[in-house]
């Protein structure tokens, strides 16, 4: 069940409730003069500065509760950015931020559309291709980027690039991903609401301008398999978990849950309970940015690059989770609170899920000496949300383990974006076919996460650590006589973990090399365990890819981002998103590498980890009609954080009260005679 709503804040970071949406609204509204024609594009919560959430955590203040506006003026053609303290009842700052678009809001995404089918030309061109029912069509509305626009299009203006598909009726239960109405390219000033031009590349075949085959997966359209048995997920005695508001507890984990449209889930004051002292770990951590650039020459598909976070909103586009869907077991959701372009508040349900998730084993030992065996079951917390970006879904989980590491995962799922190709033609490397004259591109998938670490709550120093060869020889001696471990090698097997600091900003560029071994480590110089050595955490690559775009390219320019794997930054209030704030049409350069360029020190800083995970895509006849979900993800684990394993203390199966063990009674982790 969802959440009850309250109009006041029970902390500083918790979002906005409804009634402080519309509040913010009417406070901006009362004072300035927004427009008839204006779109509120987000109102979410001004989070509180790091100083003032510390002298609240203090005892001092509670700090000014605020909300950021960001308003577009479609009949100046102008962004507005503002500031309104819900405290005050005022309006704090109000910024015309020149040359900025602001992320695409839903409502726009649906009259786009509309205005599309009212024209004409594109009408035209439709009924070129044989279709006399363009009701049957959708349209997709995609960013445009910045150099993929005709040069005889303002780029100054507010655009969307509509693509066009074909549903086999007017249903709108019917999906048209199976049908692309390839070669008709529609763009869209969205301030004035009217196309401002429709290219027509013509179709593939003039003849046979659609794939012949639609798509089919609703349960009602397949026969299903039936030799699926039940599997049921039961907790009697209730969750593991303590939930207060947005305040989560689990295992010794310890949480804030929040919300804003742009990244969605967002996760504060993330800090592990040892010894009955919670210890800091991560300040503030989310899926920051995103890009998904497209590597065919084709016409009609190498201008796609998604910029999902800060172009389209990816919170607004969550969707509401379903128990025994989305999530099995034991539930519980929170609301993401939003707004309407009017102003109004939009509550989502269950936008965020809260399970536990058996994951198999945790630890196990086996003494065949004394015979005894020990084992433990993993258990982790998941919190998650899901969002719909047009063709494609994106599973967003953030687990946490009883070992008090960390995993971030993305499933990717949904559908490939295609266009049509002729009856003979073969994409040949630049796409696969997925079903006949239907052509998946080939492209990449990169989510930025910022991780805000602040461990033993700092300050912090970054760490590379890989492994390094040893050269084969007994020549190691220095000048005592007494043989040098970095150079001894007698039996040439000699490798260690080589620990480099990287002290500023552009020694922090990386990529990762999974054939040495690397990894990053944060620590914290100033706390150590009881081995003399600084307390840390480590961030694990798992599987990643690297940008295969040119460096002048376009996608490059704006996506800066997506060029290393690892960046970190010392900790500043207004650096929050790796492409900058307004990332829509911007030409490039915002964001990291221009933060970056000036190669600033990180010792002894509160750091920013930015660490960009990578997937390759090149699409296969598997991948149709539904993606299977595809899982990358990278993990974050203690390092001298503790005197032992944190997770000595699991209970074992038989211990756990109201825990069925079958088939072995209690012989499942204890030290039992033999059956």
């Amino acid at each position: 069940m969802a959440l009850e709503h309250t109009p006041a804040a029970e902390h500083p970071l918790d979002p906005l409730s409804p009634d402080e949406i519309e509040s913010a609204y009417e406070i901006l509204a009362a004072e300035r003069e927004i427009g008839d024609s204006s779109l509120c594009i987000k109102i979410e919560l001004a989070e509180p500065t790091k100083d003032a959430l510390a002298a609240y955590d203090d005892g001092g203040d509670v700090p000014d509760r605020r909300a950021r506006i960001v308003i577009r003026d479609g009949e100046e053609r102008k962004t507005i950015e503002a500031v309104v303290s819900l405290d005050e009842d005022d309006v704090l700052d109000w910024e015309h931020v020149e040359g900025a678009q602001p992320s695409i809001a839903i409502e726009e995404f649906v009259a786009c559309e509309e205005t599309v089918k009212e024209n004409e030309e594109w009408q035209a061109a439709l009924e070129r291709r044989g279709v006399e029912d363009t009701d049957r069509a959708m349209v997709d509305p995609w960013s445009v980027g910045h150099e993929f626009v005709p040069e005889d299009v303002d780029r100054s203006k507010r655009l969307a690039h509509g693509l066009t598909f074909l549903r086999p009726s007017e249903d709108a239960g019917d999906e048209g991903y199976a049908k692309p109405v390839t070669g008709v390219h529609t763009f869209v000033d969205l301030d004035r609401m009217e196309v401002v031009k429709v290219v027509d590349y013509g179709p593939p075949d003039e003849d046979d301008p659609f794939p012949p085959e639609g798509m089919a997966y609703r349960e009602d359209d397949i026969d299903l398999r039936e030799d699926l048995t039940a599997y049921n997920v039961d907790q009697p005695d209730g969750p593991s978990w303590s939930v207060e508001g947005q305040k989560l507890e689990w295992q010794g984990w310890h949480m804030r849950v929040g919300w804003t449209q742009r990244e969605g889930l967002v996760l504060h004051d993330i800090g592990y309970e040892d010894d009955g002292e919670v210890r800091s770990i991560i300040d503030r951590a989310s899926c920051a940015e995103m890009s998904v650039p497209y590597g065919t020459t084709d016409i009609n598909d190498r201008f796609k690059n998604a910029m999902d976070v800060g172009e389209y909103n990816i919170g607004r586009l969550a969707k509401s989770l379903t128990n025994g869907c989305d999530c099995l077991g034991h539930m519980h959701y929170w609301d993401a609170v939003m707004n309407t372009a009017g102003g109004e508040a939009n509550v989502l349900e269950n936008a965020i899920c809260l399970h536990e998730e058996d994951n198999g084993t945790l630890w196990e030992r086996s003494d065949w000496r004394t015979g005894t065996d020990e084992v433990r079951r993993r258990r982790r917390l998941v919190v998650s949300f899901v969002a719909a970006v047009g063709n494609y879904d994106y599973i967003f989980n953030w687990y946490f383990y009883q070992d008090a590491s960390i995993e971030v995962e993305v499933r990717l799922t949904g559908i490939d974006s295609v266009s049509a190709v002729g009856p003979d033609e073969d994409p040949s490397g630049y796409g696969e076919l997925v079903a006949p004259q239907l052509n998946g591109p080939i492209h990449q998938h990169f989510f930025n996460f910022r991780l805000d670490v602040n461990v033993d709550d700092g300050p912090n120093e970054l760490y590379r650590v890989e492994n390094q060869q040893v050269p084969a020889g007994p020549d190691g001696l220095d000048p005592m006589g007494n043989a040098d471990d970095r150079t001894h090698n007698p039996g040439g097997n000699a490798f260690y973990a080589d620990r480099e600091k990287l002290a500023s900003e552009e020694a922090a560029k990386e990529l990762i090399d999974p054939l040495k071994g690397r990894y990053w480590q944060v620590v914290n110089p100033g706390e150590t365990n009881r081995l003399g050595k600084p307390t840390g955490y480590r961030l694990m690559p798992g599987g990643n890819v690297e940008a295969a775009v040119q460096d002048d390219s376009s996608v490059m320019k704006r996506s800066g981002f997506i060029r290393y794997h690892l960046w970190a930054t010392p900790f500043r209030e207004d650096e929050r998103y790796p492409s900058g704030r307004y990332p829509n049409q911007h030409p490039g350069g915002a964001g990291l590498p221009a933060w970056t360029a000036a190669d600033r020190n990180l010792e002894g800083e509160d750091l920013v980890l930015w660490y960009t995970l990578g997937v390759n895509h090149v699409t296969r006849p598997e991948d149709w009609p539904i993606l299977p979900a595809q899982v990358y993800s990278f993990k974050l684990q203690p390092t001298n954080f503790f005197e032992e394993s944190p997770a000595i203390d699991v209970p074992p199966q038989h211990a756990i009260e109201g825990q069925d063990v079958p088939g072995h009674g209690e012989s499942c982790g204890a030290d039992a005679d033999d059956d």
